[in-house]
């Protein structure tokens, strides 16, 4: 089981108070469970009094789709950087042996 942090606890407690079922808001904070995930749910509840459910899973899998890419960027951008050095300083071999 994932820990949920603050923000998913009061995504959780929003659903339910907006009537959907424990399971599936149980589901939703498991799913959205970092800060970030769940303020973009949260924000995007507050737009709306009442969702179907099938429209609060597919705005959670966008946002999961948003994160994943956001940290590919991260990853890429990351060892961009590696290489831009290798350019920039060659390789440094150690030859203590």
């Amino acid at each position: 089981m994932k820990p949920r942090s603050e923000k998913s606890m009061e995504l959780y407690h929003l659903l339910l108070q907006r009537g959907y079922p424990e399971v599936f808001c149980y589901q939703i904070s498991q799913e959205l469970n970092t800060d970030f995930t769940a303020k973009r749910m949260i924000g995007y509840l507050s737009h709306y009094k009442k969702l179907p459910m099938e429209d609060v899973a597919d705005e959670m899998l966008a946002i999961l789709s948003d994160r994943s890419a956001i940290i590919q960027k991260k990853e890429m951008e990351y060892y961009q950087s590696k290489i831009n050095e290798m350019y920039r300083y060659g390789l440094e071999v150690d030859d203590e042996e």
